[in-house]
Parts: structure tokens; sequence; C-alpha cells
């Protein structure tokens, strides 16, 4: 059950109104579910979208490899709504299903793109250690430049705010749950067996 709900339409202030429909109007076409939480703050919710639209849809990184680093993100903090959206777009990106498989299941996929490897790698190099040795961090450069390095980096920290969010407000859950992200001891503590 998620802790918070998104505000009905007459009870928004015209500043979550006005921030809802900028969203809408976007690329996105709906309000993401972190958002309800983020709109409590109306310019958070604001600043923070803008910056996913811009991360989501304006990088010089190929959108397979911008996802292929949110599932990344996703599977690192078991966020099932992020997941569940992203390993679509992911897939309909032209992403393996080998790839997105192997990612749930905690496992490193066979990757033979360097590009892909690449972001792989840094990604959860950076999300498992907080660092980025120097030769991953070479190979990260040469494949993606240093505004693609940028752009991954924030890509991640844009998403592990949105992971932190659905988690913290548990935001499409219970029935957002991806079945090949359970974790049995966080789902025995929400059903109390």
């Amino acid at each position: 059950m998620p802790r918070l709900e998104m505000p009905s339409e007459d009870a928004m202030t015209s500043e979550q109104a006005a921030v809802c429909a900028e969203v809408i109007s976007g690329p996105r076409g709906k309000v993401p579910a972190p958002m309800i939480a983020w709109l409590r703050n109306p310019d958070l919710a604001r600043r923070v979208q803008k910056l996913g639209e811009l991360l989501r849809y304006q990088t010089t990184l190929e959108p397979q490899l911008s996802e292929l680093a949110i599932l990344v993100c996703a599977r690192h903090w078991t966020a099932h709504v992020q997941w569940n959206a992203h390993k679509a777009i992911a897939l309909k990106s032209g992403l393996d299903a080998q790839v997105v498989e192997a990612i749930a299941a905690r496992r490193v996929p066979a990757i033979s793109e360097d590009r892909m490897r690449a972001v792989y790698d840094v990604s959860s190099t950076l999300l498992s250690t907080s660092r980025v040795p120097e030769q991953l961090y070479a190979r990260g450069i040469e494949q993606l430049g240093e505004r693609g390095m940028a752009e991954l980096v924030a890509i991640l920290g844009y998403y592990c705010l949105a992971s932190f969010t659905l988690n913290t407000f548990e935001l499409g859950l219970p029935s957002g749950v991806a079945p090949e992200l359970e974790d049995p001891d966080y789902l025995e503590t929400k059903t109390g067996s």
C-alpha cells in the first residue's frame, strides 16, 4: 500500500496542478510515479522532473545505453516500479532480453558491444563501490567521451533519487512488484509472515 497518494485534482494547489500539466504535455505524457511524492514541494517536482526529462530524452547516449544504466540502477535498489517501466522501454529500444534477465538475476550479462559494456561496467561498479577505478574510467571516456560519462553519472544519480523515492513511499507496491526482482526477506516484512 503506498504511503502517499496522488492528490486528487480538486485537492491540488494551483502550483501542483501546473507542474502536472507541464509533465503531461511533455515527452512523458503522464506523471511519473516518483512525482507523487515530489509534488509535496511543487518547485522540487518541477525541477527534478525537468532533469529527468533531459536525462531520458536529450543526452548523447543512445536510448539502449540509457535504459541499460537505468535497469542496473533499478536492480541495485530493487525499485520495482522503475524496473517494470524501464524494462519495457529497454526491450523496445532493442536491449537484448538475456541482458535484462541477467541483470534481474544479479548476474553479469554477456555483452560484446564496447559502448554497452562500458555503460554496464561503469554503472554496476559505481553503484556497488561508490567509485570508478582509473582503468574503467579511461575505458568509459574512450567509449562514451567526457560528455557521455558525465551524462551516464547524472542518469545514475537521477534514478537513484527516483529509486529512493519509490522505495521510501512504497509507490507502486505491492501490485507493482516485479516478480523477477522479488526479495523474499523484504516481502516477509511487508506481509508480516
